[in-house]
């Protein structure tokens, strides 16, 4: 079947350029009403040109769609409530948020400014926090809500002269990790995307020919099927690069228990104590994914899988 999100409405953070451009413009194609949130700023976040999302609410109505722009900054929390206003006025609900807003200060942390370290985190991070703050209680009055929170293999594995962006990106997988539990009883799904594409974030970073292979609009798809009511999978890291789809996870081993434990025991059993061999994806503290999907299942309810 045909994935369809017709009355369906979603607010893309950071949707006028790259990868939320590509987004917004999907979600629109599959059927969304869309708000395109983006300040317009630099590479760095500095400026504003409201100009970048009106050109793509020009691109979504001048296909058929339904789409408003938005230009507040999610730094702030005043202007994340207008967001979510904003689509609840216009459509009477909010179905869909999708977090992209960014930029990048990349430098190496020896030389970091504090500013640079901080104006990334609430950009990232915070503003996150501050969209979804207001975006929660319409979830929870719908019992339902998709939301995609777009982190970084920064925030994975690192990556050189990110540490604030590899922070503020780890941070968003934290965030969706709760909120993935606080959701299960609303119908309110949360992942991240971990994202590879051509984007003015990466031009610098990749030869011409790769580039050329790594269109934002070989993402968007992922992320339109995680806003679907057709997946039902919450807590998922998806990473989609350059037309290749794949999942990251954060997985535990049996562990080893020591009867009387002391350094040198650690080190003796240190082989077993970091084995991944038999690792298995968690999905809260104490519980695998698996353990939890049986759960669900012996209850005789739906469970995010």
């Amino acid at each position: 079947m045909a994935i369809s999100l017709a009355g369906q409405v979603a607010l893309v953070t950071g949707g006028g350029r790259g990868i939320g451009r590509s987004v917004a413009l999907d979600l629109a194609r599959h059927g969304a009403n869309v708000v395109v949130n983006d300040t317009g700023g630099g590479l760095d976040g500095r400026g504003t040109d409201p100009g970048v999302a009106e050109a793509v609410v020009r691109e979504i109505t001048g296909a058929g769609g339904e789409a408003l722009v938005n230009t507040g900054s999610v730094v702030s929390y005043e202007a994340a409530y207008g967001m979510v206003k904003q689509a609840v006025d216009a459509w009477g609900r909010l179905d869909i948020v999708v977090s992209n807003a960014g930029f990048l200060r990349d430098q190496a942390f020896h030389n970091m400014k504090e500013d640079d370290w901080l104006d990334i985190i609430q950009t990232h991070l915070t503003g996150a926090y501050n969209v979804l703050h207001h975006a929660w209680p319409v979830f929870r009055q719908q019992r339902y809500g998709r939301v995609v929170l777009t982190s970084s293999n920064s925030g994975f594995v690192g990556n050189f002269g990110q540490a604030n962006y590899g922070a503020a990106k780890g941070g968003l997988i934290g965030l969706m990790n709760v909120l993935k539990l606080e959701g299960v009883k609303y119908n309110v799904n949360v992942n991240c995307l971990g994202p590879g594409a051509a984007t003015r974030m990466t031009e610098n970073l990749m030869p011409p020919e790769r580039l050329a292979r790594m269109s934002p609009d070989f993402v968007a798809p992922a992320v339109t099927y995680l806003c679907s009511p057709d997946c039902s999978s919450s807590g998922f890291i998806i990473e989609a690069s350059g037309g290749a789809f794949g999942r990251a996870a954060i997985v535990r081993n049996s562990q080893v228990r020591l009867a009387d434990p002391t350094a040198d025991q650690v080190a003796a059993h240190w082989g077993e104590i970091t084995d991944l061999e038999k690792a298995e994806p968690w999905w809260s503290i104490g519980q695998s994914l698996k353990d939890h999907l049986a759960g669900a299942q012996d209850k005789g309810i739906a469970a995010t899988t």
